[in-house]
């Protein structure tokens, strides 16, 4: 598994090779789940072909444990994903953005099957300095027995991740295992000054990100985006799906091709997220849908006509594709810039996405929203 990971990625610390020996990916994958991998997904069983199970389970991919929450049995591949055991490249890229230490106090945010909770505790040299919440009962009840089984006993707490466990800061890592749009100031507020924070972070286009962010005395923090990091969406800020169509919206065509925002770079993406707090989702290749978290009245369907115009539906007093589309030129003249250049700010107030320094914020400060 080092081997395949390390053909993609910048070396890895020895600290993290020795946690990834000490801590078998085995002892956390269940006999039966889905692999994603290149060609899509695939159902893995040990009982019935233990040698794809376990090249599976020391190769790249991730592997869901768990569809739709548990409502649909994981031999039927399809289904929404809400839990699994990460990729063992982004899950080391995390933990080297993360840089544990021995003796830190850390906090992870998603147990799901518990491998990194294991990684966590090896790495700070103590289990029972790291907490790990889980919001679903029959995961975390899992994870539990997984990590018995490998002797490692960290703090396990069944609750909402994003209120982070007070009970147990300051912490001086955050580990989180899900995407967010809005990262909880509760994170900040339970970290000592110098802490470090690394979450997957959701524009709600079409790219996900890690965010690291270092905890600064004032009670602020601040980061940018390392790299790539998908992750499923924290359950308190999952999908938002627009209103049923009354009929009463508007058509019309449009000369910008739905696909420059569908297939936009990372940079653009963080751009329109800030300006339009809007977020989008993909039907097809030839049609994406935005909607207003806020207001799901408020949605609007861009589709692509490769033999004629292209046009636009929407429903609600909001323009969004001319919204969408205006900041998406706003990045382009400003010369494109890409993921390494933006960060952001958070603070009790809300967060702030900014293009290369603090003083050049992005769009308006963005407090949480409900999903």
């Amino acid at each position: 598994m080092i081997a395949t990971i390390s053909k993609t990625r910048p070396p890895i610390s020895r600290t993290i090779i020795n946690a990834l020996h000490a801590v078998p990916r085995h002892l956390f994958v269940p006999s039966v789940g889905v692999a994603l991998t290149d060609t899509g997904p695939e159902l893995i069983d040990r009982g019935s072909d233990p040698e794809t199970w376990w090249a599976t389970v020391y190769g790249k991919p991730a592997i869901v444990t768990q569809l739709d929450k548990g409502a649909t049995d994981i031999r039927n591949v399809e289904g929404r994903y809400t839990s699994s055991n990460s990729a063992p490249g982004t899950v080391v890229d995390l933990l080297t953005q993360l840089d544990p230490d021995s003796g830190h106090r850390v906090l992870e945010v998603g147990t799901g099957t518990g491998w990194t909770a294991a990684l966590l505790s090896h790495l700070v040299g103590d289990a029972s300095r790291v907490t790990s919440i889980e919001v679903d009962q029959a995961v975390a009840e899992q994870a539990a027995k997984n990590l018995a089984a490998a002797g490692v006993h960290p703090r396990l707490i069944v609750g909402d991740g994003a209120e982070g466990w007070a009970e147990a800061a300051p912490y001086d890592r955050v580990h989180v295992t899900c995407a967010v749009h809005t990262v909880p100031y509760a994170w900040i507020a339970q970290c000592r000054p110098g802490a470090v924070v690394v979450t997957p972070f959701s524009t709600g286009f079409d790219t996900d990100h890690s965010l690291r962010l270092v905890v600064l005395p004032d009670g602020s923090a601040i980061g940018r985006f390392p790299g790539y990091a998908s992750y499923m969406m924290m359950r308190s800020q999952g999908a938002t799906k627009g209103d049923p169509d009354d009929c009463s919206g508007r058509r019309f065509t449009t000369a910008v091709d739905p696909r420059t925002i569908t297939y936009a770079p990372a940079g653009a993406n963080l751009v329109m997220s800030a300006l339009t707090g809007l977020r989008m989702r993909l039907d097809d290749e030839k049609r994406l849908f935005l909607v207003d978290p806020g207001d799901p009245g408020q949605w609007g369907a861009a589709i692509y006509e490769p033999d004629g115009e292209h046009w636009v539906y929407e429903l609600g007093d909001r323009h969004l594709w001319e919204e969408v589309t205006e900041a998406y030129f706003r990045w382009v003249s400003w010369g494109e810039p890409g993921l390494e250049r933006f960060g952001m700010t958070v603070t009790p107030e809300g967060q702030q996405l900014w293009l290369d320094t603090p003083e050049a914020p992005i769009g308006p400060r963005r407090r949480p929203t409900a999903a």
